[in-house]
């Protein structure tokens, strides 16, 4: 299992409800949480074979940015 931070520019709750879905729906990602009262908006992914170059597209993909720290 490894974890995976991320800066990210999802920084309200309706943002973290527009990618709950694509982050719930990736089987190899076991828990995640932003934290929105940090500057930084740091995602933490905990995840099994999957990559953080994956992650930061599946944020993409959901519209949001994320770069690993």
């Amino acid at each position: 299992m490894e974890t995976y931070k991320f800066k990210t520019n999802i920084n309200c709750s309706g943002c973290v409800a527009a990618v709950t879905p694509h982050l719930n729906k990736t089987e190899n990602i076991s828990h995640w949480e932003v934290d929105t009262t940090d500057p930084a908006k740091v995602l933490t992914v905990k995840a099994e074979e999957t990559d953080a170059a994956t992650i930061v597209e599946i944020v993409k993909k959901a519209g949001f940015t994320a770069e690993k720290i």
